[in-house]
């Protein structure tokens, strides 16, 4: 294998398992190569008829609250069901992490449960290609026929946009999260349709984190005509909007009023009192599990991917409120 792809032994191990000091050019020479050859290495377990009761869960930020709040009801649900749990966290800020990702996702396991599905990610196809039961939690990719589990952010873009309208805003600023995610495209749609005259220098966008809320707010609230409103594109935005506001010395929802999306629980505490979108998360993330799990012991009788849709609905708090006249 090594001396057909004209590179050293520990080059093919090191690419094979997705090292990123590998350059990208060898790495897809090696893999040519393995495939061409028909190249499986020592490390990666045969097939295997047996299952190992072992669900992999693919995570990506577990410092971000939404994904514990997902895992809990997951784990539970699958160890009623007798199976385990591992996790498994998607690097997507080296280019080979997908790659590695999926290499150790062949190791002793019977299905997985992705929460990070992007629109233009390879991850999923590549399992769902591996005859790997699959379903996409919270997220999903148009042309994968899997099974997902979804909420309608559609909805709740329209109920966000719709809450804000009724209380007479109409300066109103959005901080979106990646807009190569279903969750922020359909949500963003949702705004659209609400009839908002959407102003697209008060648009932002970013990753589903608190800095990325802070940053934007920030910039948005220094604007000569800043926004009276922000819909954010999740909880975690909205907590580094609300930040933002405060480090300019203003009044939320006195002078900027916020909204999130997911109603995760920090989102009731009394220190942001966060008025949001619920979408259930705990139901979502059991019939994920119930799915898998159906998907892994009678796959061959379930036929095409199926779709479980769940409502969406706002939960009004303390960071709303009418437009100051």
């Amino acid at each position: 294998m090594a001396q057909a792809a004209g590179v050293s032994q520990s080059t093919v191990s090191r690419a094979l398992r997705g090292d990123p000091r590998v350059r990208e050019d060898t790495r897809r020479l090696i893999e040519e190569t393995a495939e061409r050859l028909g190249y499986r290495p020592s490390w990666v377990a045969p097939p295997t008829p047996q299952r190992t009761r072992t669900i992999g869960v693919v995570v990506a930020d577990l410092t971000n609250p939404f994904f514990p709040t997902l895992l809990t009801p997951v784990h539970d649900e699958l160890q009623i069901m007798g199976y385990r749990v591992v996790l498994f966290a998607e690097r997507t800020d080296i280019p080979t992490g997908q790659e590695a990702l999926v290499n150790l996702l062949n190791r002793s396991i019977d299905g997985v449960l992705v929460t990070t599905a992007t629109l233009d990610s390879r991850l999923g196809q590549a399992l769902a290609g591996r005859d790997l039961p699959v379903v996409l939690l919270n997220r999903y990719v148009d042309a994968m026929d899997v099974d997902r589990v979804i909420a309608d952010n559609y909805q709740g873009g329209r109920a966000a946009a719709r809450h804000l309208l009724d209380f007479g805003h109409r300066t109103i600023g959005v901080i979106r999260g990646p807009a190569n995610t279903s969750t922020s495209r359909d949500r963003h749609a949702g705004i659209v349709d609400a009839g908002i005259a959407l102003d697209e220098r008060l648009v932002r966008e970013g990753p589903y984190s608190h800095q990325c809320g802070y940053q934007n707010a920030r910039e948005l609230l220094r604007l000569a005509t800043p926004p009276t409103a922000l819909i954010c594109g999740n909880d975690v935005i909205a907590f580094g909007a609300i930040d933002a506001a405060k480090s300019l010395g203003l009044d939320v929802p006195g002078d900027v009023s916020v909204l999130g999306f997911d109603d995760v629980p920090m989102a009731a505490w009394e220190v942001f009192q966060l008025t949001t979108v619920r979408q259930p998360l705990s139901e979502m993330a059991r019939t994920a599990a119930r799915l898998l799990v159906e998907r892994i012991e009678h796959g061959g009788d379930i036929g095409a991917g199926r779709e479980r849709l769940f409502a969406t609905s706002l939960v009004q708090r303390s960071t709303t409120q009418r437009v100051a006249r």
